[in-house]
């Protein structure tokens, strides 16, 4: 059971990698010490395991209840730990929530099932089953992932509305829908509702411009690399700190540029090559489809670290 009753996901939350070994096994040693660099930052109000930075839909049922546990015996004690719920289907779903609820989580990412890219937004009702299915599994608080509209799986405004009525469990939602007005709207409604539903970016790409609409909080895969930059940005757009925001904000372009560069799906691919850069992690394995960066990649993500003056001595030290 968790140790955290009552989280409402707020305020600064990475979600961390898959650090493995070379035959593509789970590195439990280098993911403990990734997980707890990332839970011990201070400042940061959980962590998020088995999400897309953490390669979740290259992993098994076994290894995702593995990789929470080993989580939970890491950190699990120290900050609240979310669990993503990745799934296709809806009793699958339930059985994951199922499973973190019994391992310790304090909150469940629910990522939409994937057959409803073929038209699932005309049957507002799908999402609300899913979500359902869920919530009679466990009494845990939610976060619905928004994706954009484009690809099939992002909610209709109309449709999260009824979801927050149907599902009360459901606190906050991670919003990626790369729509600038639409996730203005979603801050703007969803968190001033009688029961008021967070919103979460994950627009790391352009956060400063998404924090300064008045997002509640952030929950991003670049924050395995650079939560404390992400929590300094976070606290300056609180206190209505334009200069300082701006500064900070000047040190995480260069990353921004380089881990959500085309294509888009190695930006966690390139966020575990940066913690090797960085003397954070030994060797940066990913599971097929996804292949190793090429050289010439490798160094623009050092570069992009320099122009950011993260680890620079780390870098010193480990040059002949």
């Amino acid at each position: 059971m968790s140790t955290f009753k009552n989280f409402i996901p707020s305020g600064v939350i990475p979600a961390t990698l898959l650090l493995l070994n070379e035959d593509l096994t789970i590195n439990d040693t280098a993911t403990r010490r990734h997980t707890k660099d990332c839970a011990q930052t201070p400042g940061v109000s959980a962590v998020t395991v088995n999400g897309h930075a953490s390669e979740v839909h290259a992993c098994s049922f076994e290894e995702q209840q593995h990789i929470l546990d080993l989580t939970m015996d890491e950190v699990g004690d120290q900050c609240p730990i979310i669990n993503g719920v990745y799934a296709d289907g809806s009793q699958e779903a339930a059985r994951i929530a199922k499973m973190a609820a019994a391992g310790g989580a304090s909150c469940l990412l629910v990522f939409p099932p994937n057959t409803m890219s073929m038209g699932g937004q005309l049957r507002p009702e799908m999402a609300i089953a899913h979500f359902s299915e869920i919530a009679n599994a466990t009494d845990l608080p939610l976060i619905c992932f928004q994706y954009p509209m484009s690809t099939g799986l992002g909610y209709p405004f109309e449709t999260l509305l009824k979801l927050f009525d149907s599902v009360p469990t459901v606190k906050a939602i991670k919003d990626w829908s790369n729509d600038p007005m639409l996730h203005e709207r979603h801050i703007k409604s969803f968190q001033s509702l009688p029961n008021p539903v967070n919103v979460l970016t994950t627009h790391s790409s352009w956060l400063m411009a998404s924090l300064s609409m008045g997002a509640n909080g952030l929950l991003s895969g670049a924050g395995s690399v650079i939560v404390d930059l992400q929590i300094s940005l976070f606290q300056a757009i609180k206190n209505k700190d334009l200069e300082l925001a701006q500064s900070i904000n000047d040190r995480i372009f260069p990353l921004t540029q380089a881990f959500y560069s085309a294509p888009f799906l190695d930006m966690h691919n390139r966020m575990k090559e940066a913690l090797v850069i960085l003397g954070r992690a030994d060797k940066a394995y990913v599971r097929p489809p996804l292949c190793k960066l090429s050289k010439t990649e490798i160094n623009k993500i050092d570069s992009a670290l320099q122009a950011a003056d993260i680890g620079h001595e780390l870098r010193i030290m480990k040059k002949p």
